[in-house]
């Protein structure tokens, strides 16, 4: 009776392990809801890159928002590049693995005086001696934003998303951020 009940336990653990590492590889397992993806920038992430800006602009340095939400298409399209595309690789993330296609990140440009836009790191256009890259990126964190340039493995050093705390993997299960923070 007792070796019955070990191999029941035995049984149930290794399905319940299995479960989990379906799970943990293909996300879909375990649904939120069946929501529709969002075809525009998450309300509050709008707020907050126009708050950036105008912050920005009070401090003499001028951006240029050059992307937000981006379709599963024209990320798939942007993945391509440098694998079955010309070009060289500018994402690692496929169609619905990027805070973009969920409304919740923007890429940004300098904007010099002379109204060239760059992406020139070391640009100080205000001139203050603190290149306008690091001050655009410090205004951002203060208002909540997450930067691409302090990831570990792909430096996206244009990108700043405002995820709400959600993992893509909740996104792509259906989980939403409020529509009002």
């Amino acid at each position: 009776m007792v070796k019955v009940f070990r191999a029941f336990v035995f049984v149930l653990i290794l399905i319940i392990i299995l479960l989990l590492f379906i799970q943990y590889l293909f996300g879909s397992l375990f649904k939120y809801k069946d929501v529709p993806l969002p075809v525009e920038v998450h309300p509050e992430v709008r707020a907050k890159t126009e708050q950036l800006i105008t912050s920005l602009e009070d401090k003499g340095i001028t951006i240029l928002i050059t992307d937000d939400y981006r379709s599963l298409h024209e990320q798939d399209e942007l993945y391509a590049k440098g694998r079955t595309e010309e070009g060289q690789i500018v994402t690692h993330a496929k169609g619905g693995e990027s805070y973009h296609n969920y409304g919740l990140a923007v890429d940004f440009a300098l904007v010099t005086k002379g109204g060239e836009v760059v992406w020139d790191m070391t640009y100080d256009g205000n001139g203050n001696g603190q290149a306008d890259w690091d001050e655009v990126v410090a205004e951002a964190k203060k208002l909540g934003f997450e930067w691409g340039g302090d990831w570990q493995h792909f430096k996206d050093y244009p990108h700043l998303q405002y995820d709400f705390g959600l993992s893509i993997n909740e996104l792509q299960r259906g989980k939403r951020p409020p529509e009002e923070e």
